[in-house]
C-alpha cells in the first residue's frame, strides 16, 4: 500500500510540476495572496476611499472637579494603558495650588460625557450623527483622520429617528456621498467605519440582514451583522459603492456589547430629517389623531379583508383631524393619499412626513366596503415628560419586581398633561426596561385598576403573581398604550 501511495504522489508532483508552475511562476508574492481569496470582496479600495470623511465626535459638560477627582481619574487611565498597551501615559497637569493654607476648590471644569462618530455630508462641514450622541452637551468636538479638531455647534437633533446635525467651520473638507437605501439588497455587503470605545477609524464588515425592521415610530431600520460596539454610534453604514445607506444607531444586546445584531437609520429617513434640522434647528411632523394596532389574521378574516393589512383604529382623539374627517374606531386604514398601508407603523410614517396643513385622503375599510375621506393634517406636538420642579415628589428608591422606580405627579403636571391621574416613571431596570419602559413615562392603569400615586402602585406590584403578566396602560406624550411586564421575583 505503502509503495502505491508513493507512486501516485510522484505522479501527482510531475503533473504539477508541469501544468501548475508555469502557470503561476510570473505572478508575485501579493498576486498569488489576492488569487487565493479571488471572490471574497475586497474593502481596501472602499475604506480608502471614505475613511476620511467619517469623524470621531466627543462630548463635555460643565461639572464641578476637585482635584481629587482628576488625580483619581488619571490613576485610572494609566492602569487602563497598562493593562492593554503595556505603558502608562504622561499624567495629567494640575493646576497650582491657590494658596498653602486654603484646600483645594471645586470649579466648573469641562469634563468628558460622552464618545461618538459622525461623517460629513458637505464640503462647507455639516455633520451627520445620532441625537443621542450630542444630547446633553454643553461642548462638542469634532475630529478629522488628520488630527484637525473643530468644536462644532449642534444645528438640531431628532430624538424620534435619532438623527442629529452639528457644523464645524471648514472648506473643502471630504464627505460621504448619499447613496438610496430604498435600493439595498438583503445580502449585499456593508461596512461601518467609526470609533468604538474610543478607537478611531475602526472599519468593520458584513451583510445586510434585513430592510425596514420595525423597532419604533419613526424608524424602518436596516438590520446587519456589522460587529457595532459604544462609540460605533453616529457612524456611517456603506455600501461597496462607498455610498453611506445609514446611520449606525443601535444594538441588541443582553452583555451591552456587539451580538451580531445592529440597526442603522436608513439615509433616506435621516435626510428629510437634516434637511428640516439645516432650516429651522426642528423637525415638523403632521398627525391625524388616532391611536392604531396591528391588523392580525384573524382580525382581517373577521372584518372579509382578503388579507391582514392597514392600520386598526383602536381610538380616535376628540376633535381631532380623524374625528373630524369621519373616522371611526374599529376602522381599518387601508391607503393614505393613495398610497398602501402594509403594516401599522407605515402610517404613523406617511402622515409625519406630511407638512401640516395639508388636505389628505384616507382610504379605510368599514363594514364590509372601502370609503375614502378627507382630512386636514395637523401638526404633532413634541412629546410630553413630566417637567421636573423645585419640589420633588417622594420617590422610591428601590426597584420593586416590575424594575420601576416611579414617583408621583404633581397638580401641575397632572394639569399640564390634562390627566386625571397616574405616576411617572423615574428609572426602568429588569423586565420594564426590556418591555420598552423609560425615564419620563406616564403610567395611567395597572392591569384593570386606575394609578393613583406611587405607594397604591407599589402596593399592587407587590402582590402580583410573579407567574402572571402584567399590563399596564403607558402614556408617552401624546398617545397611550398598552405595555405587558413579567414581574420578577425579588
Amino acid at each position: 500500500m505503502f509503495i502505491v501511495q508513493k507512486k501516485l504522489s510522484a505522479v501527482l508532483l510531475a503533473v504539477a510540476s508541469t501544468f501548475l508552475i508555469p502557470a503561476v511562476s510570473g505572478l508575485t508574492p501579493s498576486a498569488m495572496a489576492a488569487a487565493s481569496v479571488a471572490g471574497l470582496p475586497d474593502f481596501t479600495d472602499l475604506v480608502e476611499k471614505t475613511g476620511a470623511a467619517v469623524v470621531n465626535i466627543r462630548t463635555t459638560e460643565k461639572a464641578k472637579v476637585s482635584q481629587g477627582n482628576a488625580a483619581s481619574e488619571d490613576e485610572e487611565m494609566q492602569e487602563f494603558f497598562r493593562r492593554f498597551f503595556g505603558a502608562p501615559i504622561p499624567p495629567r497637569q494640575q493646576p497650582a495650588p491657590r494658596g498653602r493654607n486654603k484646600p483645594d476648590a471645586d470649579a466648573d471644569e469641562e469634563v468628558p460625557r460622552g464618545v461618538g462618530s459622525g461623517f460629513i455630508i458637505s464640503a462647507d462641514g455639516y455633520v451627520m450623527t445620532n441625537a443621542h450622541v450630542v444630547e446633553g452637551a454643553d461642548e462638542v468636538y469634532v475630529t478629522l483622520t488628520d488630527k484637525r479638531e473643530f468644536k462644532a455647534k449642534i444645528i438640531g437633533a431628532d430624538k424620534r429617528t435619532d438623527v442629529a446635525l452639528v457644523k464645524i467651520e471648514g472648506s473643502n473638507l471630504p464627505r460621504l456621498t448619499v447613496g438610496d437605501s430604498n435600493k439595498i439588497r438583503v445580502g449585499e455587503w456593508v461596512i461601518a467605519i467609526g470609533s468604538p470605545f474610543g478607537l478611531d477609524n475602526t472599519v468593520t464588515a458584513g451583510i445586510v440582514s434585513a430592510k425596514a425592521r420595525d423597532t419604533g415610530e419613526y424608524l424602518p431600520l436596516i438590520q446587519t451583522d456589522v460587529a457595532v460596539n459604544p462609540g460605533n454610534s453616529g457612524g456611517p453604514l456603506i455600501n461597496m459603492r462607498g455610498e453611506v445607506i445609514g446611520i449606525n444607531s443601535q444594538i441588541y444586546s443582553r452583555s451591552g456589547g456587539y451580538m451580531g445584531i445592529s440597526f442603522a437609520v436608513p439615509m433616506d429617513e435621516a435626510m428629510r430629517v437634516s434637511d428640516q434640522l439645516r432650516a429651522s434647528g426642528k423637525v415638523t411632523r403632521g398627525r391625524i389623531g388616532v391611536q392604531i394596532g396591528e391588523v392580525t389574521k384573524d382580525v382581517a378574516e373577521s372584518l372579509g379583508l382578503t388579507r391582514a393589512q392597514g392600520a386598526l383604529v383602536q381610538r380616535v382623539e376628540t376633535g381631532g383631524p380623524a374625528e373630524k374627517g369621519g373616522i371611526e374606531a374599529g376602522d381599518v386604514i387601508l391607503k393614505f393619499n393613495g398610497a398602501n398601508i402594509e403594516r401599522a407603523s407605515d402610517l404613523p410614517r406617511m402622515v409625519g412626513s406630511t407638512k401640516p396643513g395639508t388636505r389628505s385622503t384616507i382610504t379605510v375599510w368599514r363594514k364590509g366596503a372601502m370609503r375614502d375621506l378627507p382630512l386636514t393634517i395637523t401638526e404633532l406636538e413634541p412629546e410630553k415628560v413630566a417637567q421636573k420642579t423645585e419640589k420633588k415628589a417622594k420617590v422610591e428608591q428601590v426597584a420593586n419586581t416590575l424594575g420601576l422606580i416611579v414617583s408621583d405627579l404633581t397638580a401641575a403636571q397632572i394639569k399640564e398633561l390634562k390627566i386625571d391621574g397616574g405616576i411617572v416613571v423615574e428609572s426602568a431596570e429588569g423586565s420594564a426596561a426590556r418591555a420598552g419602559l423609560r425615564a419620563g413615562d406616564i403610567l395611567l392603569r395597572l392591569n384593570n385598576t386606575d394609578i393613583k400615586d406611587a405607594r397604591q402602585f407599589n402596593a399592587l406590584v407587590a402582590k402580583l403573581d410573579v407567574k402572571k403578566t402584567t399590563l399596564l396602560l403607558v402614556r408617552r406624550g401624546d398617545s397611550s398604550q398598552f405595555v405587558t411586564v413579567k414581574p420578577h421575583a425579588q
